[in-house]
């Protein structure tokens, strides 16, 4: 824990109104798509697995974001809190973008969290698939950023 650092509330140990609060704000963060920004919610030597790739630090984080992002484009993502215990959690996520080429695409995954007790996330852990979509099956529409607090979730989505 870095004591210079302020606390990122809200802080384990978390209950459902904290951990609902933690899963929308790392949403939103994503969702600004700025890597600098993200990897600030993270310890200074947070370890990571996504999908094949393991690397620690946010300096790996940013280096990591700005590949998905140019790559991930016009991404928007939805976060849902699966369970918690103290100070860990774990999501279910899916996310649209599209390639280069215009070929669209679902992302599901679940992820695992473990937060310090400042609040930054010090452990995350993805296991992500990917489904081609048709543009006409797509169902994240909101204009890119933060999600409307009226667009549906997951589970009303169905997903």
């Amino acid at each position: 824990m870095n004591n210079l650092e302020p606390p990122r509330p809200p802080l384990p140990t978390f209950d459902m109104p904290s951990a609902l609060k933690k899963v929308r704000l790392a949403e939103d963060l994503w969702n600004a798509r700025d890597p600098q920004r993200v990897s600030l919610a993270y310890t200074a030597d947070s370890i990571w697995r996504n999908r094949t790739e393991f690397f620690s630090g946010r300096e790996a984080i940013v280096q990591f974001l700005t590949r998905k992002w140019n790559k991930e484009l016009e991404y928007r993502l939805i976060k849902e809190l699966w369970g918690f215990r103290e100070n860990r959690m774990a999501v279910r996520f899916a996310y649209e973008w599209h390639d280069d080429t215009g070929d669209w695409f679902r992302s599901y995954g679940i992820e695992t969290w473990e937060f310090d007790p400042q609040g930054y996330m010090r452990r995350r852990y993805a296991s992500i698939n990917d489904l081609p979509i048709r543009d006409t099956e797509r169902k994240y529409h909101w204009p890119l950023g933060r999600r409307p607090d009226d667009h549906p979730g997951l589970s009303v989505l169905g997903l």
